[in-house]
């Protein structure tokens, strides 16, 4: 591309290929530990996910086995269960349920507390019909109940909640409610459930008691309060006197008032009130007990039969791992939480002279997330663009060859200052070019030495702890991307919708240095389906430390997606027609595991059925086609009949790629 100049000028360094087959683990000396550092797997992990002696992630289970995930999916894979993949732990569901009625009934127990706790899933957290039947199972030992926010959840909830015991387990009614919804809650009462409707518009009482009357059942009311105090992070906004749901405190005094006049203020039982998901502070916490505690005890005062104290959802985990109020994480335990309240309602209680509530939480984030983890495989890799710079030309132009004596004299002394300039004389030889005063070639030359100032700086960045602010980008602009087996918008939509972050990180080869580090792409047809946040020590990142592809022998690298067990299933869409994920549900047993259900994915098909395309009729179609080219002999009936296999075939697979069972 250029002449030589002289055998004495230096050549430029090259800058390293992303894709490498070679491994450095050796004489990098890389351990595991390193990775459980790098990864922070301790902190969002515990007690779930490890790193093991073969530098694979693992689950184990208090007194388990602990099982190889890499494993797992090599074994699945066999079974023609393909990636993306979800997999889900029945075993973590049921440790996560314990965990939460352990820790409240130590508060209780601590504090002296008279009252018990009776907690509800909130179906809306992940209303697939596997988790919710393990939720209702696992939960039977602690009468832990269900909460249904529309009038689709009531149905899920009447027909899985079973009513065995004195102690019936609750069923929360919430959201908005029309006659069908309340008819049918109330007539569940004939069944032995035990619903409570929340009162949430000011306009749903008359409803709720002139259908109660027809009926002539007896109701079980709450009502939920809007609380002055306000959440933290994503959902603050969702809370406060201007929130979506909820009574006023003016409001809460006509319900009262209302209730009195008709002689069925014995009917209103329950409190309820809710600041918002994912709270990362334990302060704000303590102010939304405080507040509610009071109204509690004034309800009582005033002579509602008050019974149950709902304190919401809210219960944080710790997706970053940090311990801290980023709000991706939290600076509280669990234990923390069952404290705060347990002891705040007491105080109130004691204080106002009136019984101790049944404590009812509506936590679905902290049980659900951990139980579900996205394995996906890389397809490819793609970095910077590569090099071929050689020595420059006698004769060329003023702007390369001062291009080119920045590019040499870059040192850890100068990043920033050629950095700028490598920027400048970019900008400058793109004008240039526009005017007509550059040739292509020596655009393309000026191109080649900006990438390389890049690499460069870059490569002295790396070495160096202490990074310019201006800086900071060059990281992410330099970053390999990783093409990846995964609808964003169908399996993870929090991750682009709201920015949430999920803990991701490979799942194999951990006893090996990631030597990349880049960015993950989807293969939706969308530039938002990507992933370029990801957890830190310190609040997040701009790429993650990947290790390279072995392009000499092709082969898998998984990558895992975990904590994904809340909202993100239903939520996600159809972008591009990629459909839901194969699901497998996994019971850790004493010898390994035992695949207890797999729910296949949506097939091509299925997908095309649901923006109303029939498979025979789209066969049919091609079919005539073909015939039609066949008899203009534009298409031989090889390649007939091929064409239409293959159309056959796909409208029957998966709707993602399988690139390593062909």
């Amino acid at each position: 591309m250029v002449n030589s100049q002289s055998k004495s000028s230096p050549q430029p360094q090259q800058p390293q290929p992303v894709i490498d087959a070679k491994s450095s683990a050796d004489q990098d000396g890389w351990t595991v530990a390193d990775s459980t550092k790098l990864y922070n797997i301790e902190g969002w992990g515990e007690p779930y996910f490890r790193i093991n002696k073969a530098g694979n992630v693992s689950v184990s289970l208090q007194g388990r086995n602990s099982l190889d995930l890499t494993e797992l999916v090599e074994s699945l894979k066999r079974r023609n269960i393909n990636l993306p993949l979800l997999i889900r732990f029945p075993d973590i569901l049921a440790d996560r349920l314990a965990r939460l009625h352990s820790c409240m009934e130590q508060a209780i127990a601590r504090y002296g507390y008279r009252g018990r706790y009776q907690g509800v899933f909130p179906i809306k957290c992940n209303q697939n019909r596997h988790l919710i039947e393990a939720i209702v199972d696992h939960g039977k030992p602690y009468q832990f109940g269900l909460e249904a926010g529309s009038k689709p959840e009531l149905i899920i909830a009447l027909a899985s909640l079973k009513s065995e015991t004195d102690s019936k387990p609750l069923l929360i009614c919430n959201g908005y409610k029309d006659r069908e919804y309340i008819e049918t809650a109330l007539l569940a009462t004939k069944l032995g459930q035990k619903p409570i409707i929340v009162i949430e518009q000011p306009q749903e009482l008359n409803l709720v008691l002139a259908i109660a009357q027809e009926l002539k059942i007896k109701p079980i009311l709450g009502v939920r309060a809007k609380l002055d105090t306000k959440g933290t992070g994503r959902w603050g906004n969702s809370t406060g006197d201007r929130a979506k749901f909820g009574l006023t405190i003016t409001e809460i005094l006509q319900v009262v008032r209302q209730l009195e006049t008709v002689d069925r203020l014995d009917c209103l039982q329950l409190l309820h009130f809710h600041i918002g998901s994912q709270i990362s502070a334990i302060g704000v916490i303590k102010d939304a007990i405080r507040e509610a505690s009071q109204i509690y005890v004034q309800l009582v005062l005033l002579g509602a039969k008050m019974q149950y104290l709902d304190v919401g959802g809210g219960l944080g985990i710790d997706y970053a791992g940090s311990k801290t109020n980023f709000q991706a994480s939290k600076n509280y335990n669990m234990q923390n939480y069952a404290n705060d309240i347990v002891a705040q309602v007491k105080d109130a209680c004691d204080q106002g002279n009136v019984p101790h509530p049944v404590l009812v939480s509506e936590s679905g984030r902290a049980i659900a997330a951990h139980q579900s983890v996205l394995v996906f495989d890389v397809l490819a890799a793609s970095s910077a663009p590569s090099l071929n710079l050689q020595l420059l030309a006698p004769d060329a132009p003023l702007i390369v060859r001062n291009f080119w004596e920045t590019y040499q004299g870059i040192d850890r002394h100068n990043l920033q200052e050629s950095y700028h300039d490598a920027i400048q004389f970019k900008q400058e030889a793109l004008s240039l070019f526009n005017f007509g005063y550059l040739s292509l070639s020596d655009r393309a030359i000026a191109e080649e030495l900006y990438w390389a100032c890049c690499y460069k700086i870059s490569a002295l960045i790396d070495d160096s702890d202490d990074i310019p602010n201006d800086l900071d980008n060059l990281q992410q602009i330099m970053a390999a991307t990783y093409h990846v087996n995964l609808s964003i918008f169908q399996s993870v939509p929090d991750a682009w919708a709201i920015d949430q972050l999920f803990p991701i990180m490979p799942i194999h080869r951990l006893h090996q240095k990631p030597t990349v580090k880049g960015v993950l792409a989807d293969i939706t047809c969308d530039s938002d389906g990507k992933i370029d946040r990801f957890i830190n020590r310190k609040e997040t990142k701009n790429v993650l430390e990947l290790h390279p592809l072995n392009t000499s022998q092709p082969s898998p690298y998984y990558l895992g997606m975990f904590l994904v067990g809340a909202y993100q299933e239903v939520m996600g869409n159809l972008h591009n027609l990629f459909g839901d994920t194969n699901v497998v549900h996994i019971t850790i047993t004493s010898s390994g595991y035992q695949v207890e259900s797999v729910v296949q994915g949506d097939t091509i098909e299925e997908v095309l059925s649901y923006v109303q395309y029939n498979s025979e009729n789209l066969l049919e179609t091609m079919r005539r086609r073909t015939e039609v080219a066949l008899q203009s002999q534009s298409i031989t009936l090889e390649e007939a009949r091929r064409l239409l296999q293959n159309y056959h075939n796909s409208l029957n697979s998966y709707t993602y790629l399988n690139q390593y069972n062909q």
